[in-house]
């Protein structure tokens, strides 16, 4: 794999988490969010990876390296029920049983899953130094 390469793959990485760190943003910022647009609570979201599809002139370019990466390919709602916390005061109760229908995100989850992708997202950052440097090795030797 020649260093430019690298550096591409890196970069897909670093574009796919930072789309899984938004998507956890937003289901953070979700928590208590009993009424949407589309009626009912808000339903967390989950980012779904797949290795990254080349153009034919991407695959003839990169024959002998294949060199793919990552990418978002969707992005989905989780179908977990519901919580339901007891709430008659709320104005989205039901009004016989006093109970509100809560998201379905655990704010515990959530902060595990934004380390895990953080901690991707440093490795590709990592990635890219580290190819950095060795293109000014690679340049320092021409000297």
């Amino acid at each position: 794999m020649n260093l430019l390469n690298s550096l591409k793959l890196s970069g897909t990485a670093l574009a796919s988490h930072r789309t899984k760190m938004n998507v956890i943003s937003e289901n953070l910022a979700n928590t208590e969010t009993t009424r949407t647009a589309d009626g009912g609570p808000y339903r967390r979201k989950m980012v779904v990876f797949q290795e990254k599809n080349m153009s034919f002139q991407e695959t003839l370019d990169n024959e002998h390296d294949k060199m793919t990466g990552v990418e978002v390919s969707e992005i989905v709602k989780s179908q977990e029920d519901f919580r339901l916390v007891y709430n008659p005061s709320h104005p989205d109760a039901d009004p016989k049983t006093g109970y509100v229908k809560m998201p379905n995100v655990n704010p515990l989850t959530e902060v595990a899953d934004m380390m895990v992708a953080r901690r991707s997202f440093d490795a590709s950052v990592t990635a890219i130094s580290n190819t950095k440097s060795m293109i000014m090795k690679a340049l320092e030797i021409g000297k």
